[in-house]
């Protein structure tokens, strides 16, 4: 019910009048066409002031219950509650057919750990530690976004706000030698809108995407969202096998992650991006570039994004959910030319804009090097962190395992040699049982691609300290699992083979 008057005493006056009236008339001590006591008299009664009761009345009248005419006394119009009403059985009304690409979207196998009870030692990928995020910076840029005049509150741009597009063209061309116009960059709601931005505005039902195999398996949902033909092309050592790309007909777009490949880390030598482009030339193919943690190279000099090559073929792909926090949402692509006005209509379709005063706050970051700074120190946090997991795991493992992917991003695969792929997901659930979180590789594989099992461990979202105990616990479920005489082998003095696949 809506509440009126000035205090809580009115208020509560007002609520009791109204509960009153209604239980009678409901109890049919007022029935329909009665009048009810006037407002005058009921205050004289109940000793509260008119407007009291007139709220009571008003209360009954926008829900239906009486009518009022003017120069006569308010009467019932409705003797009962709506929810006293059966409702009606619907069970022989055909349920309306969802559209197809709801049904696509349903018919995909669950992607999410959200809504789970949280783990002690989860290696979740894609977490960020909460001590890490810079929340007297963030406050402070947030603050002054809120804080600072405008003349009214209305919808922003679809391609983002100015300051921030001009703040993301200085830092891609300082981090990463990209040059490009104010115009081809559009904020986005992370890197998944992106995605489907680019799915909706390139693939239709029927069309050819290219994706690598294993691949990030949001990216390959959004393209089965939209009714794509999946293409997937093995990935090796060094990232996707460009030998193996498809015929040039019917391919609307290609999905890759040249600079350290999802999940398995490897990077595309130069000889195969330059074939990579020429097939997209060949194909009128888009190719949709996700450098979605260009920002972490530990052992190597940071490689070169495809779009500098990309002849106008390449859509590049940013994010800050690697560097601030998967939580705010932010994003950016840099687009070809030929491409921009179809991408911002498409996005305010969407949602209109990207929400403006944090992309204010961001633009404020960057702009004062403030982010920069934070980036620099991410990346040492993340290195210890990664040296602690790389030389726990090697330490109580030895070579029971194999570790791929260590030289950038936050996260490694790692191969177990006694478990087989059939025994993945069990294992997966043994570790969670013990308040461990590991997460199957064999869902971003078309079909099985190793006899062994394989999982993605991601180090970013816990201290040095958690990760050491989370690797230790680990390992006593291991040896639970695989039997009480432990590995085959037992335990001995060589370190665990560890690929440093760049």
């Amino acid at each position: 019910m809506v509440q009126y008057g000035e205090g809580s005493r009115r208020t509560g006056a007002t609520r009791r009048i109204y509960h009153s009236l209604l239980n009678q008339i409901e109890a049919g001590v007022y029935g329909v066409g009665d009048a009810l006591p006037s407002s005058r008299s009921l205050a004289e009664e109940l000793g509260v002031s008119r407007t009291t009761v007139t709220a009571a009345f008003d209360q009954l009248v926008s829900e239906g219950y009486v009518r009022v005419q003017q120069g006569r006394k308010a009467c019932v119009a409705s003797a009962g509650r709506v929810s006293q009403i059966a409702p009606p059985d619907c069970s022989a009304i055909p349920a309306r057919r969802l559209s197809a690409y709801a049904t696509r979207a349903m018919a995909l196998p669950p992607n999410s750990t959200a809504g789970r009870p949280p783990l002690k030692f989860d290696f979740r990928y894609g977490d960020i530690a909460a001590e890490d995020f810079p929340k007297a910076p963030w406050r402070k840029a947030l603050n002054t976004a809120f804080l600072r005049h405008r003349d009214r509150l209305g919808y922003d741009d679809p391609a983002g706000s100015r300051s921030l597009r001009e703040a993301l063209q200085g830092y891609v061309w300082r981090s990463r030698g990209i040059s490009c116009d104010l115009g081809q960059i559009i904020v986005v709601n992370g890197s998944q809108q992106a995605l489907d931005l680019c799915a909706r505005v390139l693939v239709n039902p029927g069309d050819g995407v290219v994706v690598e195999d294993p691949c990030y398996a949001m990216a390959r949902n959004v393209m089965h969202a939209v009714g794509a033909n999946i293409v997937a092309v093995p990935c090796g050592a060094h990232g996707i096998d460009t030998t193996r790309l498809p015929e040039v007909s019917d391919i609307a777009v290609a999905y890759v992650t040249p600079s350290h490949q999802f999940p398995l880390g490897g990077v595309l030598p130069a000889a195969h991006r330059q074939a990579l482009m020429e097939w997209s030339m060949a194909a009128n193919a888009y190719v949709i570039e996700d450098d979605y943690d260009s920002e972490y190279r530990y052992d190597v000099s940071p490689i070169p994004p495809l779009y500098l090559s990309g002849q106008g073929r390449v859509i590049y792909v940013g994010t800050v959910s690697k560097t601030l926090s998967p939580t705010l949402r932010l994003g950016y692509i840099i687009l070809p030319h030929p491409l921009v006005e179809a991408f911002i209509e498409c996005k305010r379709i969407a949602d209109r804009h990207t929400s403006t005063f944090e992309q204010e706050a961001l633009a404020a970051l960057i702009e004062t090097g403030a982010y920069e700074r934070h980036v620099r120190r991410m990346r040492r946090l993340n290195a210890e962190r990664r040296a602690v997991f790389l030389a726990s795991m090697a330490s109580a493992f030895v070579d029971h395992i194999e570790i791929v992917g260590t030289t950038a991003g936050l996260h490694v695969v790692v191969w177990f040699n006694t478990i087989s792929c059939r025994q993945e997901a069990r294992f997966a659930d043994i570790a969670r049982s013990h308040d461990i979180g590991i997460y199957p590789i064999a869902r971003l594989f078309s079909s099985p691609s190793d006899e062994r099992a394989g999982y993605i461990f991601g180090y970013a979202s816990m201290s040095v300290d958690q990760l050491a105990k989370g690797v230790e616990r680990l390992h006593r479920a291991y040896l639970g699992f695989i039997g009480e005489g432990g590995p085959p082998g037992g335990q001995g003095s060589d370190n665990g083979k560890i690929s440093t696949v760049v």
